[in-house]
Formats: structure tokens, C-alpha cells, sequence
């Protein structure tokens, strides 16, 4: 009976401790209650979470995925996709972007999602083959049908067999998607809209904003555009500018960081891209596309004209 009692007695314990703790009588109420010590085995001990690491996050930069990877660039005014792959012209297709009320954003976007059977949880759970989401808010790159003018929710359409094709070149990590409000019309407009897009970058909490780097860039007298150089060697692209001398400030800069490049052959090539004037700065020299590699490693924008 002594060993029955007792036993009885432990659990009634237990049980008050139990609800003691349920109902904040313990350390864990707020304070102005009674302290108590509470053992918990070793093996059930709760970790602290550790915060992750905050780091940016975003699609590659423009500049990088036209050395190693794949740029898209849409274009909603004239219903055109190009595909570039490591700098050249890979294909380009017709698309179907999203109708009134329903607009494509413009942007830069990167690969978040592949799937090659996916269904919309949006939209009557249409088909999305060969599914490329852009955002966690259903816009998306995918086979569907191309009337020949917008006509999606919002979605990039593809032809069937362009969009197969296209889920098999990508990647997430070396893919960056430009969508543009801005007529595309060739390959090399495509590129300089690209390049001149800022892609937005989503900050982890935890992470300090990096500070902008100011550039000081001393006036200097305008100078006519040149032509392009003709001649042996290859050719490479360090900046498209608003301004020839802006372009030509930057090359001396470049210059004075790099001194092979006084060597190479320079030009500043106004172009009008969609209704905005640009200067772009070239070079060109017997195996300037080795250099450009080289300029890439040293974390300066270039990539290979020709």
C-alpha cells in the first residue's frame, strides 16, 4: 500500500507541475511570478536557432551571364523574344505577353522554379508546360497558345517546341530574364537595353545596405562619335554611356586600371535604343576576347562584339 500511495503521489506532482507550467506559474511566465529551476535531460535541450546568413540575392548581373550563361530578353512591344547564350545570339521566337489588365511586368527577373508538366493554381488549373517561373506571384515562362498579340494573364508564351528547347538551356544560377517596355527590334538593341536595365536585388534582414559607389568623373570637353574600326582583331563592349563624354571618361579610367588597353583600338558608337540616346565604348585588338576574360575577373563589365 506504501509503494501504491507513493506512487499515486509522484503522479499527482507530475500532474500539478504540468499544469503549473501550462499556465505560467513557472520561469516562463512574466516574471512576477515564482522562479523555479526546471532539469531537462541533455538530449532534449532546445538550441538556440542561429539566424541564417544574410547575403543578397537576385538574378546574375547582365554582364555575367553574357560571358558565361544565358540572357532573355522580351520584348512586349513588338511580341519578340531573344535568347543570347555566353554573348551570341542563341534563337529568337514570338511571344504572347500578358493582356490589358493582366500586364507582363517589366524588369529583371531570374529563375526561380522549373518544371516541365506544371498546372496554374491561379487560372482553372490551365496547363504550363515546360514552366519557368519568373515570380512567386504567377508570372512565368512557358508553352501556350501565341494569337499574335497579348493575350496571357501575365505569362510569357512560347511556341511548344521553342519552350522545350529553351527549358533545356537554362539554368538557375546562370539565367537572367529582362522583360522590356521598350521596342526590340535586333540583337545588338537587345543587348544594350540588357545591359542598361537595373535588376533589382532583395536584401536579407540582418544585412547592411552596401553603400553606392560614387564616381567622380571629371568634365571634359564633348567629342564627335567615331565609326567603328574596321581591320583585323575582335572587338569588345566596356560600356554603353548616356554620354560621349561620359564613355570617354570612363576609358581613361579603364586605362589607367588596365594599362594593355592603351594598346587596343577604341570608339565611341552613339546608338538610339527605344527613345534614349546611348554612347557605347568599344575596343578592338588581336585576342581582345581573351582580355575581356580577363577584364571579368577583375570585376569590370565586357563582354565579346565580335
Amino acid at each position: 500500500m506504501k509503494r501504491f500511495a507513493s506512487a499515486i503521489g509522484a503522479c499527482v506532482v507530475l500532474l500539478l507541475g504540468a499544469v503549473a507550467l501550462v499556465s505560467g506559474w513557472l520561469p516562463f511566465g512574466n516574471g512576477e511570478r515564482a522562479q523555479a529551476q526546471v532539469s531537462v535531460p541533455a538530449g532534449l535541450m532546445v538550441q538556440p536557432q542561429v539566424a541564417p546568413v544574410a547575403k543578397l540575392v537576385g538574378p546574375p548581373p547582365v554582364s555575367d551571364v553574357l560571358q558565361s550563361g544565358v540572357l532573355i530578353v522580351v520584348s512586349k512591344p513588338t511580341q519578340q523574344m531573344y535568347v543570347f547564350k555566353d554573348g551570341a545570339l542563341w534563337a529568337t521566337s514570338p511571344v504572347s505577353t500578358g493582356k490589358r489588365g493582366h500586364g507582363t511586368p517589366a524588369g529583371v527577373f531570374p529563375i526561380l522554379q522549373k518544371r516541365v508538366h506544371h498546372r496554374s493554381n491561379l487560372y482553372s488549373n490551365a496547363p504550363m508546360p515546360f514552366m519557368q517561373r519568373l515570380t512567386w506571384r504567377g508570372i512565368a515562362i512557358h508553352a501556350g497558345r501565341l494569337p499574335g498579340y497579348p493575350a496571357s494573364h501575365g505569362c510569357i508564351r512560347l511556341p511548344y517546341g521553342f519552350a522545350k528547347s529553351l527549358f533545356a538551356l537554362t539554368r538557375a544560377d546562370s539565367t537572367t530574364v529582362v522583360v522590356t517596355n521598350e521596342v526590340v527590334r535586333s540583337e545588338d538593341t537587345a543587348i544594350t537595353l540588357a545591359l542598361n536595365t537595373q535588376a533589382p536585388r532583395a536584401i536579407v534582414p540582418g544585412l547592411p545596405t552596401p553603400p553606392k559607389a560614387a564616381l567622380a568623373v571629371a568634365p571634359v570637353p564633348a567629342q564627335p562619335a567615331m565609326p567603328q574600326v574596321a581591320g583585323p582583331g575582335q572587338t569588345i563592349q566596356l560600356a554603353a554611356a548616356l554620354s560621349a563624354t561620359e564613355a570617354e571618361a570612363h576609358w581613361r579610367d579603364l586605362v589607367s586600371l588596365h594599362p594593355e588597353l592603351a594598346t587596343f583600338r577604341k570608339v565611341v558608337i552613339p546608338a538610339v535604343v527605344g527613345s534614349r540616346q546611348y554612347y557605347r565604348l568599344r575596343a578592338s585588338a588581336p585576342g581582345a576576347h581573351a582580355y575581356c576574360t580577363t577584364l571579368r575577373r577583375a570585376g569590370e563589365d565586357c563582354f565579346r562584339v565580335s
